[in-house]
């Protein structure tokens, strides 16, 4: 037996169409009196419903509703939020701090990963119809689809 204490830090999202409740940070531990849970911090500035959100260099990018959003990691508390993409989807480009968004209308946006500001970079529309689903990245090709269509675009990588 040891009394090494181990701990997990995670971030709880619960979100619904009305709102919900926001997202948590949790600090789990295990020890040699067991497991306990300690809530670091609760913030209502980023909701997610169904959309992912990454995590880049101490920030949470994702969704507050309809409306891109970023929150400080160390203290829940909101630093932008900006940019109307519906119940889109994100991914991170860690090595270019950039967020690759799709919109819930089909279009895709280029977004400074950045703590200071929303920074759209470029918008473009990629396909025609409402889609829920993710973009998905693969070397220099970019997938993009919803339930009528597909889309691979090849994306210059300078």
């Amino acid at each position: 037996q040891t009394d090494r204490v181990v701990f997990f830090d995670n971030i709880v999202a619960s979100g619904d169409s009305m709102g919900g409740n926001g997202i948590r940070r949790l600090a789990v531990a295990h020890g040699p009196a067991g497991w306990t849970v300690l809530e670091r911090w609760m913030s209502k500035g980023l909701k997610p419903y169904f959309n992912d959100l990454v995590v880049h260099k101490g920030q949470a990018y994702g969704f507050d509703g309809g409306i891109l959003a970023c929150i400080d990691l160390a203290n829940g508390q909101r630093c932008w939020k900006g940019g109307r993409y519906g119940n889109g989807q994100l991914l991170l480009l860690p090595d270019q701090d950039l967020l690759l968004v799709l919109s819930e209308e089909g279009e895709v946006a280029l977004v400074a990963a950045a703590i200071d500001r929303f920074t759209e970079i470029a918008r473009f529309k990629a396909i025609d119809g409402k889609t829920w689903n993710h973009p998905v990245l693969v070397g220099d090709v970019l997938l993009v689809r919803n339930g009528e269509e597909m889309a691979a675009f090849r994306l210059s990588l300078e």
